[in-house]
């Protein structure tokens, strides 16, 4: 006699919902990563502040050029001579017309650098330039 009933015999099946999971937790990290990946800046740079700054929406696609106190110039953190600097703003200026550049300058930074910057950009035929400034309610919520 024969007390076992007949059991199916296969193995675990495949589960949605740990993969679903997963596939959330992904996407999440792509949109943060992508989000932060705009905001680009150079930690080490303090900004000059100013009575008239105002918060504005930032535009795809644009290139933010860093100056540090000792007149280096950093492009999406990335160490630059003004050469080459100058070749990689030319291309960009002939690959995207009126391609914007916002100028993160420390306030430490002699103006020869920045007028360098500005003839480098000149020179790329870049005339959508932009300065990053903190208004003085931003400097308050700093410290």
């Amino acid at each position: 006699m024969n007390f076992r009933k007949e059991t199916p015999v296969h193995g675990p099946g495949f589960q949605m919902a740990p993969m679903i999971d997963i596939i959330f937790l992904l996407l999440i990290f792509f949109i943060a990563a992508a989000v932060y990946s705009q905001w680009e800046s150079k930690l080490e740079i303090k900004v000059p502040t100013s009575e008239t700054a105002q918060h504005r929406a930032r535009f795809p696609g644009e290139a933010i050029v860093n100056i540090d106190k000792d007149g280096q110039f950093y492009l999406n953190s990335i160490n630059f001579t003004h050469e080459r600097l100058e070749q990689v703003l030319s291309q960009l200026a002939k690959t995207y017309p009126d391609q914007p550049v916002v100028i993160r300058a420390d306030k430490e930074t002699h103006c020869r650098h920045l007028i360098l910057l500005l003839d480098i950009c000149a020179k790329s035929d870049i005339a959508n330039i932009s300065f990053a400034t903190l208004s003085a309610e931003d400097v308050e919520t700093e410290e």
